[in-house]
């Protein structure tokens, strides 16, 4: 996987307490993978526009642990890599799941469970950029 999150400050009351979620024994996700969900409360990487955000992996899931949970970030501060076909996303502005590991601007279309955040930094129109993300919003 590429694009992986970069943690910039990890935000709570005991600040990064990770979220514990099913994941399946055989999926490989790598620390910083942008996470949709699924029932039963299943997390796996994004791959699509308007995947319902969970979070962001806290810890590499390999398929050679046999392990069917990890931790999953829900609060904090990253940097996150906007897509090339995004419009402008201005600090202060939403954003969504725009396709595997990326993001871009919350457009009408877009669905709200789909939403990440909010930017706090400014990308410009049509280049892939990394901008720092508050999870949730304010």
């Amino acid at each position: 996987m590429a694009n992986e999150a970069v943690i910039i400050e990890l935000l709570g009351k005991v600040p990064g307490t990770p979220v514990r979620y099913t994941v399946g024994a055989a999926t490989a996700i790598p620390k910083g993978t942008l996470l949709k969900i699924s029932d039963p409360r299943t997390v796996e990487a994004t791959s699509a526009d308007n995947d319902a955000f969970a979070g962001i992996a806290a810890e590499e899931h390999d398929t050679t642990s046999g392990s069917t949970s990890m931790s999953v970030y829900t609060s904090g501060i990253f940097d996150l890599l906007t897509t090339d076909a995004a419009a402008n996303v201005a600090a202060g502005e939403r954003v969504s799941i725009a396709d595997a590991n990326t993001i871009s601007k919350v457009e009408a279309a877009d669905l709200l469970f789909s939403d990440v955040g909010v930017a706090l930094e400014t990308a410009p129109n049509n280049v892939a950029t990394v901008i720092a993300v508050k999870l949730g919003g304010f």
